[in-house]
C-alpha cells in the first residue's frame, strides 16, 4: 500500500513565502474549490486562478522532477519572490515513511527513510540525482506518464485515446507488466555481461593457471632428467668408492712397508753399483792408456839407450842422449807406478762390485713412495668418510619436484567456469523468452491482463451510462464502437470523451493495484465540469462516492462548480489573494 499523506509548498507557481501544506490521508471525497480574491472573491463568482491545479503540479515535481504539463522547471519558481521554491511530500509504504524534498533556486533534492537522508550519489548539488530519481520511482511502481493516467487525471494533459499509437502501447505495456518483462529483461541483459564478463575472467584465470602449470610441467621435467643424472652420477662414485676401498682393502700394508724399504735399499745398492762401474770403467780406460804409456816408453828407452833418436833413430849426442835418457826413466817410473795403482784401484773396485752382488728383481709395490704407503691407513678412511657422505646426499631436484608439484602446481578447477557457462546460456533463453514478440509469457501476460481491463473498462463504462463499446485489442490497440460502427475518440463529444477517461483511468487504476500495489490518491480536475451532462456528473460522482467509501481512496475532485459541495464529504478551498495562493484552511469538513 502506497499512503500519500502530505504535501508542503513555498514558492511554487502562486504559491509565495508562506509555506502551504495540503493533508490528504484521512479524507473520503473531497471538493477542492477556488476563490480569487484579487479578481473579487466569491461574490464575483471568481473561481479561476486560484492555484487549484497547483496542488497535482507540486505533486507531479516533487515526485517526478517536472510538472504535469509541459511547464518548464525554472518557470514553476514563483515569479514574484524568484528563488527559494521548495516542495515536499510524506508517503508510507510498507510501514516505512519516506520524504521528498525537491526545489530551485537552489536546486534542492533531499531523499529520506523514517527521517534518515538518504545518499544514494555524493553529488546531489543539481538536485537531479539519477539513482535517487530511480529509487523514488521503484518505490512509486510507475512512470511520469502513468501517474498522469491513474493518479492526476487532468483536463490541460493529452488524453489517453489522443495520443499516439506507439505512446498508447507504451503505457498498456507497463501497465499490464510487459514493460516490467522489458525492465526484467535489462536487468537480466545486464546479468548477462556480467556473466559473460565473469566467464571471461574465469577463461583467462584457468588459462593462466594452464599455461603456468605447463612452464612448472616443463621445470618439473628437466629438474627431473637432472634428478635422473644426478642419481646416476651418485651411484657411479659409491661404486667408485667402493671399488676404491676394496683395492685398499687388497693391499697388506706390513709386506707394503717392507717391500718399500727392499726397493729403498735397492735403489740405494743399485745407485752405488751403478757409480762402481762408471769409476771401473774410468780406472779401466786409465790403466789402458797407462800400460800404453809404459810400453811406448820402454821402447823409447831401449833406443835411448842405444843412442838413436826413438824418433828419427838418429843418433844423439852426449848432452841429449843423456837428457833424454834420463827423461824416459822417470817416465818409465811414474808410469809404472800409476799403472800399478789403477791396478790396485780397479781390483778395489772389483771387490765393492763383487760385494754388492746380484741385486735381483726390483720389489714390487702397491705405491709409489713410502709417504704415501704410510698415509695409507688415512686414505681408505678417507675413501670410507667420503662413501658414507655420498650415501647420505639426499637428491635436491627431488625436494624442488615435490615442492613444485604440490604447491606450484595450480588446481584448474572448471566446475565455476561450466557453471557460468550454463548461467550465461540460461539467461540467453530467458532473455529471448522476455523479449521475443510471440514468447508465451508475454502472450499469457497480455491475455490475461488484458482481459481483466477490458471487463474492468465495461464495468465504468456501464457505470457512467456511455453507450460505447471500448475494448483493447490483442495488438494493444483500442477500438470504439457505438451500435457496431466503429468510431475514433475524437468522434466522441466532449461529455462523452470526459466519461471515457474516467473510466479508462479507472480502469487502468484497477489493473495496476491489482498487479502492482494499492495507491490511495486520487486527483480529478476539472473532468466533470466540462461538457458533461446532469447524467453523466451524478453517474461520475456515484463511482467516485463508491470508491471512496469502499476502497477507501483519498479522492481530490477539483471543479468550479459550486452545487457539487453537497456531494462530497470536504470542501477544501484555495483562496488567492494578493497574487498569492494559500490553503490556510485545509479541509473543512461539511459532513
Amino acid at each position: 500500500m502506497l499512503t500519500i499523506k502530505e504535501l508542503t509548498v513555498k514558492n511554487f507557481m502562486s504559491v509565495g513565502n508562506q509555506v502551504q501544506a495540503i493533508n490528504f490521508a484521512d479524507k473520503s471525497l473531497v471538493l477542492v474549490i477556488g476563490e480569487n480574491m484579487d479578481l473579487g472573491g466569491d461574490d464575483a463568482g471568481a473561481r479561476n486562478g486560484t492555484g487549484k491545479t497547483t496542488i497535482i503540479n507540486a505533486l507531479s515535481y516533487v515526485f517526478f522532477g517536472e510538472a504535469l504539463t509541459n511547464i518548464r522547471r525554472d518557470n514553476l519558481v514563483n515569479k514574484t519572490n524568484e528563488k527559494g521554491m521548495i516542495v515536499s511530500v510524506k508517503f508510507i509504504k510498507n510501514g516505512v515513511t519516506y520524504t521528498i524534498e525537491r526545489g530551485r533556486k537552489p536546486q534542492i533534492f533531499k531523499f529520506y527513510a523514517n527521517d534518515i537522508e538518504q545518499n544514494l550519489e555524493s553529488n546531489e548539488a543539481q538536485g537531479e540525482n539519477r539513482e535517487t530519481q530511480a529509487e523514488i520511482n521503484k518505490l512509486m511502481g510507475m512512470t511520469h506518464s502513468m501517474f498522469k493516467n491513474i493518479i492526476a487525471l487532468n483536463t490541460y494533459t493529452q488524453p489517453f485515446l489522443s495520443t499516439k499509437a506507439a505512446e498508447q502501447r507504451e503505457i498498456i505495456e507497463q501497465l499490464l507488466g510487459i514493460t516490467l518483462l522489458s525492465q526484467k529483461a535489462d536487468l537480466l541483459k545486464e546479468k548477462q555481461k556480467a556473466t559473460k564478463q565473469s566467464l571471461t575472467e574465469e577463461k583467462l584465470k584457468i588459462d593462466a593457471r594452464v599455461a603456468s602449470n605447463e612452464k612448472i610441467q616443463e621445470s618439473i621435467e628437466s629438474l627431473k632428467i637432472r634428478s635422473t643424472a644426478w642419481a646416476s652420477q651418485k651411484d657411479e662414485d659409491i661404486k667408485s668408492f667402493h671399488g676404491a676401498i676394496a683395492e685398499l682393502d687388497k693391499v697388506d700394508i706390513v709386506k707394503e712397508l717392507d717391500a718399500h724399504k727392499r726397493l729403498s735399499k735397492h735403489n740405494e745398492m743399485q745407485t752405488a753399483l751403478r757409480s762402481l762401474e762408471k769409476e771401473k770403467a774410468y780406472h779401466e780406460d786409465s790403466l789402458t792408456k797407462a800400460d800404453s804409456t809404459v810400453g811406448k816408453t820402454e821402447k823409447d828407452l831401449e833406443f835411448a839407450e842405444a843412442a838413436k833418436c826413438p824418433t828419427c833413430e838418429q843418433e844423439l849426442h852426449d848432452d841429449k842422449h843423456e837428457h833424454l835418457v834420463g827423461k824416459l826413466k822417470t817416465t818409465l817410473t811414474e808410469s809404472k807406478e800409476y799403472a800399478e795403482k789403477l791396478t790396485n784401484d780397479l781390483a778395489k773396485i772389483q771387490q765393492d762390485v763383487d760385494a754388492i752382488g746380484d741385486l735381483g728383481n726390483i720389489p714390487d709395490t702397491y705405491y709409489d713412495t713410502m709417504d704415501e704407503a704410510y698415509n695409507h691407513k688415512g686414505s681408505l678412511q678417507d675413501l670410507k668418510r667420503q662413501l658414507e657422505q655420498t650415501e647420505k646426499k639426499e637428491d635436491v631436484y627431488a625436494e624442488q619436484i615435490e615442492e613444485m608439484q604440490n604447491k606450484a602446481i595450480q588446481k584448474v578447477d572448471y566446475e565455476k567456469a561450466n557453471g557460468l557457462e550454463d548461467l550465461h546460456r540460461h539467461q540467453e533463453f530467458l532473455y529471448k523468452l522476455l523479449t521475443a514478440k510471440d514468447s508465451f509469457i508475454r502472450t499469457r501476460i497480455i491475455e490475461q491482463n488484458l482481459s481483466y481491463l477490458n471487463q474492468r473498462l465495461a464495468h465504468f463504462l456501464g457505470k457512467v451510462k456511455l453507450p460505447h463499446t471500448v475494448v483493447f485489442q490483442s495488438d494493444l490497440s483500442v477500438q470504439i464502437e457505438e451500435l457496431g460502427r466503429e468510431l475514433d475518440f475524437d468522434n466522441l463529444s466532449r461529455g462523452e470523451r470526459n466519461r471515457l477517461i474516467l473510466s479508462l483511468s479507472w480502469a487502468f487504476r484497477d489493473v495496476w493495484e491489482s498487479l502492482y500495489q494499492q495507491i490511495n490518491l486520487l486527483f480529478i480536475d476539472e473532468l466533470i465540469d466540462a461538457g458533461m451532462d446532469i447524467s453523466g456528473v451524478e453517474s461520475s460522482m456515484a463511482v467516485l462516492k463508491d470508491m471512496s467509501r469502499t476502497q477507501k481512496k483519498n479522492i481530490f475532485l477539483i471543479s468550479h462548480k459550486d452545487e457539487l459541495v453537497s456531494r462530497v464529504n470536504s470542501v477544501l478551498k484555495v483562496v488567492k489573494e494578493n497574487g498569492f495562493t494559500n490553503y490556510a484552511n485545509d479541509v473543512d469538513i461539511i459532513v
